[in-house]
């Protein structure tokens, strides 16, 4: 059965000067990919947790501050092998050189017998929606869509 995540869509500003947030993973299969690589701060949601609870989670672990305000659901997406990402919108105000990620541990380099750790978000970074755009996983860009539509509707 596919992973199922949940994630947030911080944002700030409004109109022209609309900027979200997002978070390029880490580890060395991630270092030199840029375009389509970034993503919404998100991580799978653990059995018995509901999704609004895992997004949270996910946020502090993933740049180690909670996120605070009331989310505004923004449905749910099928990404690449199947895996379903539920997110939300915020408004806030993340400072990105503050972020810390938590690590992961994997046998680095390959067939080494040598385990690493590595952050698993190496960096964060507002972006305005046409850049977004282009930085996101495309599969997450309905988010962006979704986001001005709930923008616009409020």
């Amino acid at each position: 059965m596919a992973s199922r995540s949940a994630g947030i869509l911080m944002y700030r500003g409004s109109g022209d000067g609309l900027k979200v947030l997002l978070v390029h993973p880490g580890g060395p299969y991630w270092r030199n990919k840029d375009i389509g690589a970034w993503s919404i701060p998100k991580g799978e949601i653990q059995s018995e947790e509901e999704p609004e609870e895992a997004a949270r989670r996910e946020f502090e672990e993933e740049l180690g501050s909670p996120v605070d305000g009331t989310l505004q659901p923004l449905g749910e997406v099928r990404q690449g092998g199947g895996k379903r990402v539920v997110a939300y919108a915020v408004h806030g105000t993340f400072e990105t050189r503050t972020a810390r990620s938590n690590t992961f541990d994997m046998e680095w380099p390959p067939r080494s017998g040598r385990m690493r750790s590595f952050p698993e978000v190496d960096r964060a970074d507002w972006f305005d929606l046409d850049r977004a755009r282009v930085k996101l996983i495309p599969r997450q860009t309905p988010f962006l869509d979704r986001l001005m539509d709930l923008l616009t509707s409020a």
